[in-house]
């Protein structure tokens, strides 16, 4: 085995978990933060999915989104963290992201791509 190959796997054991607790956190802690700043838009949104008891759920969202991220990106009891967003997101996707009943062919690749500068539609692939 080549020397390259051995030293980037010793650094991906290295730094790889450090690196995904980053990404993860950076991805949901924000979105938790989001949620605290725009309470009532957030709540009214999901008041128009016809979700009963939309405080509490939004307040459960945070403490998961926000919460979960901080616990991941600290390594405290990260696995558990971890499982409890992995299984939050399954009901969120179905409710909040179902592309597969979307008819309109842009708005489905929007859903399934998403859109700005780093999304998939964005990337400049040659």
């Amino acid at each position: 085995m080549s020397t390259f190959l051995t030293n980037s796997n010793i650094i991906a054991q290295r730094f790889g978990p450090i690196l995904g607790r980053f990404l993860l956190a950076a991805l949901f802690i924000p979105a938790g933060v989001n949620k605290i700043i725009g309470f009532s838009t957030v709540a009214g949104y999901m008041a128009s999915k016809g979700l009963p008891m939309v405080d509490t759920l939004l307040v459960l969202t945070i403490i998961i989104e926000l919460g979960g991220g901080l616990m991941i990106l600290l390594g405290w009891h990260a696995r558990l963290a971890s499982l409890c967003i992995a299984l939050f997101l399954i009901p969120v996707t179905i409710i909040f992201h179902p592309y597969w009943d979307i008819a309109d062919a842009q708005e489905m690749m929007t859903q399934q791509q998403g859109s700005g500068k780093f999304s998939l539609k964005a990337a400049k692939f040659s």
